[in-house]
């Protein structure tokens, strides 16, 4: 079975934290659907992760902060180096997304939705935002700390995607 692919960037950690929660909840549902199954989380950074990344997975997790209402530049420049090289060649897989924001995430969502449609993946579930309240130029690039239960909603979004891949939902 092909792993699950998380492709995540963050320079405050929110987006590392609800990657990290999401590999957790993944194995976590692997080991209780199917431990025969050898389910396997690759968790990489936007900036390591590679077309070859791409097509070695069944399913994705694309995690990120919003940056002025915009994918993280980090995490755009991924989808920039590697749509060509994966286009007509992951279709039909599952995905879903995570964002991190300050206020609204959904400008994030909908650019990384937009690039998904483009590959012809199958969205697993809607975006998940998680809006952390950071307005003020210190909040912003302060580390975060994600709250447990928004962390627990990541878990359980990485526990869907492990589902649908092992039971071909």
């Amino acid at each position: 079975m092909k792993p699950l692919l998380i492709v995540w960037h963050s320079r405050t950690g929110a987006a590392r934290q609800m990657a990290e929660a999401a590999a957790d909840g993944a194995a976590t549902a692997a080991a209780e659907l199917a431990p025969e199954a050898g389910f396997a989380v690759t968790l990489k950074r936007a900036a390591d992760a590679g077309v070859d990344d791409l097509l070695a997975s069944g399913g994705f997790l694309f995690c990120a902060p919003e940056n002025l209402a915009s994918l993280s530049g980090e995490m755009k420049e991924f989808f920039d180096r590697c749509y060509y090289g994966a286009l007509d060649r992951i279709q039909g897989l599952p995905y879903a997304c995570a964002i991190s924001a300050g206020s609204d995430g959904a400008g994030a969502a909908r650019q990384t939705e937009r690039i998904c449609t483009g590959w012809r993946l199958r969205a697993a579930a809607p975006a998940l935002i998680v809006n952390l309240g950071a307005q003020t130029p210190a909040q912003i690039a302060a580390p975060k700390t994600v709250p447990a239960a928004d962390l627990e909603r990541c878990a359980e979004l990485g526990g869907l995607l492990a589902g649908l891949m092992l039971l071909g939902g």
